[in-house]
């Protein structure tokens, strides 16, 4: 009887804890962004997608998983407080890859009140013999 009047307590008094923390809510200024067009000769592009805690629970990015090998993020591995802002840095390498449109996508997986959040990032890799004719 002690054994279930203790299991009870500590279930109880971990959902007070929870509660107590607040619900995190991830928003981003954009989740989508456009290269435009570069060239196959320099095929390594950058951007970064900023976002802000603003619930009021400490905001947790449990994973970022790109569509491809080709598109790697990086993102913040330490919970960011409310009010607080971060970022998720998406670099596309388009080496090996046919000249053309390309559009991928990041899936992050938080704490936040929508569990799932999705980035885009597209553009256009032109040919390295264009660059000749220009």
């Amino acid at each position: 009887m002690k054994k279930i009047l203790f299991t009870t307590l500590l279930c109880v008094m971990n959902v007070l804890f929870v509660i107590a923390q607040g619900t995190a809510e991830i928003t981003f200024e954009k989740t989508s962004y456009n290269f435009g067009s570069f060239s196959e000769s320099s095929p390594k592009v950058t951007c970064k997608f900023k976002f802000k805690n603003t619930g009021d629970g400490p905001l947790v990015i449990h994973q970022a998983i790109a569509s491809c090998g080709c598109t790697v993020p990086q993102y913040p591995k330490e919970p960011i407080k409310p009010g607080e802002s971060g970022e998720v840095t998406v670099t596309y390498n388009g080496a090996g890859k046919f000249p053309g449109h390309f559009r991928k996508t990041i899936t992050l997986r938080t704490n936040s009140k929508n569990e799932i959040t999705r980035l885009v990032v597209e553009g256009d890799m032109t040919p390295a013999s264009a660059d000749i004719n220009q």
